[in-house]
């Protein structure tokens, strides 16, 4: 069994890559580039994830057009990222269908390598409400990939964790000895965590939730112990 894992460099692709190295034979790493505000942070996390994890091949692309496209504050400059502010729709975060293009770049290189599974860390019920973080998202591109592909190819979309809460998460990683210091949620800043935008305060709280210690440093004082 062959396996790609789409690894960001943050704490869900972390744990995913850990569970599909156990299901997995063979695991391969692919990590995208599209003009994130820490795009170099989380570059430096996904090649402490390769060191550890040791995968038979590694693909690192660049696609830039995203930020080109912009739509999200997460490529934008004119676009601020916001602090957490709750359950207040799609976040301007959301990097438009992002994870599509993260699939069929998988996709293909699944199909020449005869890979039999692409692995993605989506969450869709303790996240940030992303549209493309949905289970019936994947199951229809499943669907689409197989009508896509050569008769012979057969691929299967894993969302592993698609319906764990972040502190769920936090635990399996925890158990399978993951390195959870490794992984960047951050995104703001690519050296200290700032600790308010929606993503640490979800990881945050998960730690919490979770009875940990969170092992990265952020710009605030954290109370663990509440």
């Amino acid at each position: 069994m062959k396996g790609i894992v789409l690894v960001s460099g943050g704490m869900d692709s972390l744990v995913v890559a850990a569970i599909a190295q156990k299901e997995c034979d063979e695991i391969y790493f692919l990590h995208l580039n599209y003009g994130q505000k820490t795009e170099v942070r989380e570059l430096r996390a996904f090649q402490q994830m390769r060191g550890f994890f040791q995968p038979k091949d590694v693909l690192v692309v660049d696609v830039s057009y995203l930020k080109q496209i912009g739509g999200s504050s997460l490529t934008d400059r004119k676009l601020e990222i916001k602090d957490f502010a709750g359950d207040d729709g799609v976040p301007n975060s959301y990097v438009p269908f992002r994870n599509a293009h993260l699939v069929t770049i998988a996709t293909s290189w699944a199909e020449v390598i005869c890979a039999n599974r692409i692995y993605i860390g989506a969450v869709e019920e303790d996240s940030s409400g992303y549209p493309d973080c949905r289970e019936n998202f994947y199951k229809a591109l499943e669907k689409a990939i197989d009508l896509g592909t050569k008769d012979e190819t057969k691929i299967e979309i894993c969302t592993p964790i698609i319906h764990k809460r972040k502190a769920e998460i936090i635990q399996i990683g925890d158990k399978f000895g993951a390195p959870l210091h490794f992984s960047w949620s951050c995104y703001r800043d690519n050296e200290i965590a700032c600790g308010t935008c929606d993503s640490c305060v979800l990881r945050i709280s998960a730690f919490k939730e979770a009875g940990l210690i969170d092992p990265i440093k952020y710009a605030i004082e954290i109370d663990w112990k509440n």
